[in-house]
């Protein structure tokens, strides 16, 4: 049969083949035939989640040498089902954005240039930021003499991404520093 043959239409190739709906082989071209998947090479697939928003949608994300090359819905997610909205599907450029910061930076107060931090000294400069600020703003009792043992030097504002548990422990550590000012993002 010729190349050309109205025998090879895609049309004709679909009522000869029993592929009333056109979801068969019959209407696949050969480059489409010839596709793989862009996860098919990945070492291998870490479970995570959403960063965006409060609703914490499961995501598949796609590891090959150390880089991610892929996130995609999770279809195991409970309540997403494997649907992430346009921001989560974009947020592999988040993660593999040319400009994305990886490293500490500081501004000392009153400098014009920004300097690269460890962690750890990083770490040590808020824990030592956070005791201060709590001793400074620290409040045993109210006005009338009650017991209150609580700080308004320091408050706490936790992410929407985190699950339960996060947002339980933090709640905790948040409380028994002796803040009252806690927040979620989720409500804002």
């Amino acid at each position: 049969m010729s190349r050309i043959s109205p025998l090879n239409w895609p049309v004709v190739r679909q009522l000869r083949g029993g592929d009333l709906f056109a979801r068969g082989e019959n209407t696949e071209s050969r480059r489409t035939k010839e596709m793989e998947g862009r996860t098919i090479d990945a070492d291998r697939v870490v479970k995570s989640v959403c960063p965006y928003c409060a609703v914490g949608c499961g995501q598949n994300v796609y590891v090959k040498d150390g880089k991610v090359i892929q996130i995609e819905g999770d279809p195991d997610s409970p309540h997403s089902r494997g649907r992430l909205c346009p921001k989560g599907a974009a947020s592999e450029q988040l993660v593999n954005a040319p400009n994305r910061l990886t490293e500490v930076l500081y501004r000392a107060p009153k400098a014009t240039e920004w300097q690269t931090l460890d962690r750890e000294t990083a770490l040590e400069m808020i824990a030592d930021r956070f005791m201060e600020a709590r001793k400074n703003g620290w409040q045993d009792t109210d006005e009338h003499g009650n017991p209150v043992r609580r700080t308004m030097g320091i408050a706490g504002l936790g992410g929407a991404a985190m699950d339960n548990e996060e947002n339980y422990l933090i709640k905790k550590l948040w409380t028994a520093s002796g803040a009252v000012q806690i927040e979620n993002q989720a409500r804002i």
